[in-house]
C-alpha cells in the first residue's frame, strides 16, 4: 500500500503538471472504486484551474476556486502523468486532461482506492476531521505522544500507526523507526517515556524524510507520479529481513505479529 512518502513523491511529482493548469477533458471508465466515483465529476471539473495541490496524510488535496477533489491511493492505486495518445489499459479508471496536453491517469488494480468532491472545506471532511497530526508539525511532539500514551497497553508500534494519534506512519516505517530509536515494538505504549519518545518522534521524521529524498518504498507495485519507482526499498534496516544480520550489533533480526502485521526488530539494540 501506498504510504505517505509514497503519496507525497507522487504530489511533488505531478504538481508541476496540475497545478496552474485548466482541465480540458474528464474520462471516467469505472465508477466502482471504494466509494463511486460522483456521477458529475467530469461536470465540476471541465474548463477549471487547479489552484493547488497538497497532501493531507495519504490523501491528495486538488484545490478549486469552487471545491475539492479528494484522491485517495488505495492499496494499489497510483497517478501517472502521461500524454493523451497513450491508450488506457485495464484498470485505468480516471483520466484527468490539461489543456497543456498532460494527462493524468489514475490505475488502481484492487479498486480500493477513492476519488472524491467536496465543495466544503476538505479539511472538515468526514475522511479526513478526525486524522491526528502530520509527523513533521509541531503538534507532533514526544510530549504529545508520551500524554496520549499514558495508560494504554497496546503495543508502542501499534499506537504510533494509529491514525488518529500521527497520521502516515505505515508499518515499513513504524518499524524503521522504533529500530532507529532503539525501542522494542511490542512495548506497552504507556511504559515508553517522554525522553523515548522524543527520540521516537526524530526518528520517524527522520525515516520518512529519507524514504521521500530516496523516492518511497517498493515492495510491489508502487511507482510515482512520472512512472519511476522507489528505492528505499534498498536501505531499510529491519523490515523484511528476519533472521538476518542487524546492521548495527550482527545480532538476527527477529520477526513476529503485532495486530497482524509483520513485525521487524532486533533484541539487542531495541528494549
Amino acid at each position: 500500500m501506498p504510504e505517505l512518502p509514497e503519496v507525497e513523491t507522487t504530489c511533488r511529482g505531478i504538481a508541476p503538471y496540475v497545478v496552474g493548469n485548466i482541465i480540458s477533458n474528464v474520462v471516467i471508465r469505472d465508477r466502482r472504486l471504494r466509494w463511486p466515483v460522483p456521477r458529475d465529476l467530469r461536470k465540476k471539473l471541465l474548463n477549471r484551474k487547479v489552484l493547488n495541490l497538497e497532501r493531507r496524510a495519504k490523501y491528495l488535496l486538488f484545490h478549486f476556486d469552487h471545491g475539492c477533489l479528494i484522491l485517495h491511493l488505495g492499496m494499489s492505486g497510483s497517478l501517472r502523468i502521461i500524454t493523451g495518445d497513450q491508450p488506457a489499459q485495464k484498470h485505468d479508471h480516471l483520466d484527468i486532461a490539461f489543456e497543456s496536453g498532460s494527462v493524468l491517469r489514475f490505475h488502481d488494480p484492487r479498486r480500493f482506492g477513492s476519488v472524491l468532491w467536496t465543495s466544503a472545506d476538505p479539511m472538515q471532511h468526514a475522511l479526513l476531521a478526525q486524522l491526528g497530526p502530520e509527523p513533521f508539525s509541531m503538534a507532533c511532539s514526544g510530549a504529545y505522544l508520551h500524554g496520549l500514551s499514558r495508560g494504554r497497553r497496546q503495543a508502542v508500534k501499534t499506537f504510533i500507526m494509529d491514525s488518529h494519534i500521527v497520521v502516515g506512519v505505515g508499518n515499513i516505517y513504524a518499524s524503521e523507526a522504533l529500530f532507529r530509536s532503539g525501542i522494542r515494538p511490542q512495548r506497552r505504549a504507556g511504559r515508553v517515556s517522554r525522553q523515548e519518545y522524543e527520540k521516537l518522534v526524530q526518528a520517524i521524521r527522520e525515516v520518512l524524510q529519507d524514504a521521500i529524498a530516496a523516492g518511497g518504498t517498493t515492495l510491489r507495485d508502487y511507482v510515482s507520479g512520472e512512472g519511476r519507482p522507489g528505492y528505499f526499498a534498498f536501505e531499510l534496516n529491519v523490515y523484511d529481513r528476519g533472521g538476518e544480520p542487524c546492521p548495527q550489533c550482527g545480532h538476527p533480526i527477529k520477526q513476529l505479529r503485532i495486530g497482524q502485521r509483520s513485525t521487524y526488530y532486533c533484541a539487542t539494540c531495541q528494549r
